[in-house]
């Protein structure tokens, strides 16, 4: 499917870029800019010893936040079958996915755009159409999700028991590499945390220069797996004040440290500014999950990780405090977890 042919589910189709979608001369992408660096540390979860692994991933979390993996588990056709239902949903047209348009931002199962604040307070819509809903586990909810396609139920319920035990297994290698017992990041995040899902497209652009698909951000979770679709760039990373192109490698899951593990981990291991952007050419689907604190979780920064060379950067609080300066700070680029630092 082509520019020509999908259309947002407010019905218009991208045939060019509306002034609705036109972000003001600052907040726009540079993609004219010096080559990007390279691409952000791709790691073999089956390489022995594991304490290579730890390392590997440590090494990734402190200077980049970010990471990719090869060798993880989870079924390449599956992932192929995920984005497929995924990609069938977004180009159905709009009317049928009208009854997912979110008219509530705390429904459990939504379509939406984001968009950022310009001057006058006027709201510049990204250049994606996102679905949002729980992955894990869906007994309760699986009436809510799509019927069209049909395989979407049953795909998203299979996709998301392979993406827990491969988030579990990642929890355990990120405390590992902290110097923490294997469980520690699970049990501070809490007995009941949220899982949620977000499928990310996005439509060829006839002029990527204006817009972006996914504004600049860092993800309030504590962890997130992303996994793109082969053979579109388009995710890009900060590092050292450049932006580094993440490159959809085959069969890989991009890793990337919410703020939640920031704090956590008193600073060591970044949660960093991430953005999407367009192409001419070529659609662009992802899938993100999500693994973040329930809402009454007390997170602060772990006590074995806290020294004298090494004092608290962030004080306690609840997450339901978290979330509620998240959304305070919606349409900006949101710099949440800054306003819980302790002043040293």
């Amino acid at each position: 499917m082509d520019a020509q042919t999908f259309h947002f589910v407010n019905g218009s189709s991208p045939l060019s870029v509306s002034p609705h979608h036109i972000l003001p001369q600052d907040k726009r992408p540079n993609l004219n800019q010096p080559p990007l660096l390279s691409s952000v540390p791709v790691i073999d979860l089956m390489e022995e010893p594991c304490s290579l692994v730890v390392d590997k991933i440590s090494k990734a979390c402190e200077e980049y936040g970010f990471f990719q993996i090869i060798n993880h588990g989870v079924p390449h056709e599956l992932c192929d079958r995920m984005l497929a239902v995924l990609t069938a949903f977004f180009e159905l047209p709009p009317q049928e996915k009208a009854p997912f348009l979110a008219t509530d931002q705390t429904q459990q199962v939504k379509l939406f755009n984001y968009y950022v604040k310009s001057d006058g307070q006027k709201k510049v819509s990204m250049w994606s159409e996102c679905f949002a809903h729980p992955w894990h586990p869906l007994d309760d909810i699986l009436h809510l999700l799509p019927q069209n396609p049909p395989q979407y139920r049953e795909v998203i319920v299979e996709y998301g028991k392979e993406i827990y035990v491969l988030m579990k297994r990642l929890l355990s290698l990120i405390s590992q590499g902290l110097g923490l017992e294997n469980d520690c990041l699970e049990t501070k995040i809490g007995e009941k945390p949220a899982f949620r899902a977000q499928g990310n497209y996005y439509p060829p652009c006839p002029d990527p220069e204006l817009t972006l698909g996914l504004n600049v951000h860092t993800d309030v979770s504590a962890l997130t797996i992303v996994r793109q679709l082969e053979g579109v760039t388009g995710l890009q990373v900060i590092k050292d004040g450049n932006w580094v192109q993440v490159e959809p490698i085959p069969n890989a899951f991009v890793i990337n440290i919410g703020d939640q593990i920031q704090v956590l981990s008193n600073g060591r291991f970044k949660s960093v500014h991430h953005r999407a952007v367009t192409n001419k050419t070529r659609k662009r689907v992802s899938i993100a999950t999500f693994y973040t604190p329930d809402k009454d979780t007390i997170i602060g920064p772990i006590r074995d990780l806290i020294d004298e060379q090494h004092p608290p950067l962030y004080w306690e609080y609840r997450f339901s405090e978290f979330l509620e300066e998240f959304f305070k700070q919606e349409g900006t680029r949101r710099m949440v977890k800054e306003t819980f630092e302790l002043k040293v």
